[in-house]
């Protein structure tokens, strides 16, 4: 008989909101793999109850390592529990190379649901909920952060990201510059805490806000691309911008507004303008 591999969701925040049978496994589990067991020493202390099987580590940095070890007590009738120190595993969490190989071995997978960052935040953030996609961190280079936002910058449902609040105001500003800064969006901060905010806004004043300085666990929350009002040709896009800019607009507000206009991103009618002052330099 094989064991079976319980994913066990924990509190993002509050105690009270972890599920009953976190408990209940907790005591049961013959292996209790844990992010940082320091973490899971607090948590079932609060909870009140003591494992009492083996506790391993079982984070990023041994996670390869460590999931063939725990497949081999798999294999041997364990019941091994996964616990990350918020939330599902798996989910920006370790967890996904255990889950995968223990499929692989034809071994059994369950989960014990429990609090989400991802659907707390979406619930809360007065967004569309109907079709969503979660995108995780995005890359800490600005480079690297700006290209994975291009690549979602019309997809039309509503985008989730986790980041560090450190990063907050360079990712919204980023967030402001591919999506356009009227997009609306909602920083959640610190669900379920005491100090729990949830901002909403454009983005653009979202960007400004939090370049006063934001703390604690951050959820972004990001409307999806609109319906392009109308398909305008590049020579049209640029058209438009220097109409505006003769009105005594300035060329980047020129571009936004056309953007928004058009229902495209910034960087469309920016490359637009510029290929066409490209194009006049160089002649026919």
């Amino acid at each position: 008989m094989t064991g079976i591999l319980v994913l066990a969701g924990t509190p993002i925040g509050d105690i009270s909101d972890a599920p009953p049978r976190l408990a209940t496994e907790l005591t049961g589990a013959d292996v209790v793999a844990a992010e940082d067991t320091r973490r899971l020493r607090r948590l079932t202390q609060s909870l009140g109850v003591q494992p009492t099987g083996r506790i391993v580590s079982y984070f990023e940095g041994n996670e390869a390592a460590r999931t063939p070890e725990l497949v081999e007590a798999l294999v041997g009738g364990a019941r091994v529990l996964l616990v990350t120190d918020a939330g599902m595993p798996s989910v920006s969490d370790p967890g996904y190379r255990l889950v995968a190989a223990a499929v692989e071995k034809d071994i059994k997978v369950t989960a014990v649901p429990g609090p989400s960052a991802v659907l707390t935040a979406l619930a809360l953030s007065g967004l569309p909920v109907d079709r969503f996609c979660f995108e995780g961190f995005l890359p800490r280079k600005a480079g690297e952060r700006l290209s994975r936002l291009r690549e979602v910058a019309e997809e039309r449902r509503t985008l989730v990201y986790f980041e560090a609040p450190h990063r907050l105001d360079d990712t919204l500003a980023a967030m402001a510059e591919v999506f356009g800064a009227q997009r609306r969006a909602a920083v959640c901060r610190e669900l379920t805490k005491t100090y729990e905010e949830v901002k909403r806004g454009p983005l653009g004043e979202l960007a400004a806000w939090a370049a006063e300085g934001v703390r604690g666990e951050i959820t972004v929350v990001v409307e999806g691309a609109p319906e392009k009002a109308e398909e305008l040709d590049a020579a049209e896009l640029v058209r438009r911008v220097r109409v505006r800019e003769e009105a005594g607009e300035r060329r980047k507000e020129a571009i936004a507004a056309v953007a928004a206009e058009a229902g495209i991103p910034k960087r469309d009618v920016f490359d637009a303008v510029v290929a066409a002052k490209n194009a006049e330099r160089t002649g026919p």
